[in-house]
């Protein structure tokens, strides 16, 4: 005959059929929802005219995500990102004065809404305390600019050309996006007829703006 199972060995089983019973299934993390996708709200005070949201490990802002639009103050914008694109992003917002904020290394897969003004519930802006280096290119001049290049005093080289197969043309801006920290740089343009300007070991962490005529 098969021996009975001992009280120890029974109690045991017990136990772990009641732990399945109860404990959830195992699954992400409270508040990792595995989606970047949140939305944008303004409490600024003012009007929002660009937003612009890219992985943190990207070197470049990409297109403004309102195009044509505006945000008013008030408002919210909805931000779709690929869960693809991951959860840390970096973003930029462009207020209509022209002043630039950002908010760099955001885990978006942790909130549903990111607050630019005083308002609460606003994400912790990651890295604040590091100076900020990205500004704004303006053509202010009469011709296209059609080669952007932006590269840190420490570099040998200039990179790549910033505009890829756009052009800038009169009276519009780049938003040119840089490490945080590194503050010294130097920008090269190229026109449309090939002549180029240089402006060299500029701190960026100190300007909004940067205008070419």
């Amino acid at each position: 005959m098969r021996p009975l199972p001992s009280r120890l060995t029974f109690l045991t089983g017990f136990l772990l059929l009641l732990a399945s019973l109860v404990l959830p299934p195992a699954g992400p993390a409270w508040g990792q929802s595995g989606d970047p996708s949140f939305n944008l709200v303004n409490r600024s005070g003012q009007t929002i005219r660009e937003i612009y949201v890219s992985p943190s490990e990207d070197r470049y802002w990409g297109h403004d995500l309102l195009q044509s639009q505006v945000l008013p103050d008030g408002g919210s914008f909805p931000l779709r990102i690929a869960p693809s694109a991951g959860c840390l992003q970096d973003v930029r917002v462009v207020y209509a004065d022209g002043r630039p904020e950002e908010r760099r290394r955001q885990d978006t897969c942790r909130i549903s809404q990111m607050v630019f003004g005083t308002g609460a519930g606003s994400a912790p802006a990651s890295g604040a305390s590091q100076a900020n280096p990205s500004f704004n290119l303006v053509n202010h001049g009469s011709a296209v600019i059609r080669e952007v290049y932006v590269s840190s005093v420490r570099e040998d080289n200039w990179g790549e050309d910033r505009l890829g197969e756009q052009v800038l043309p009169p009276g519009r801006h780049l938003a040119v996006r840089l490490p945080a920290g590194d503050c010294l740089n130097d920008v090269r343009i190229v026109w449309m007829d090939g002549r180029n300007e240089e402006r060299r070991r500029l701190d960026t962490c100190q300007m909004i703006n940067l205008v070419f005529r």
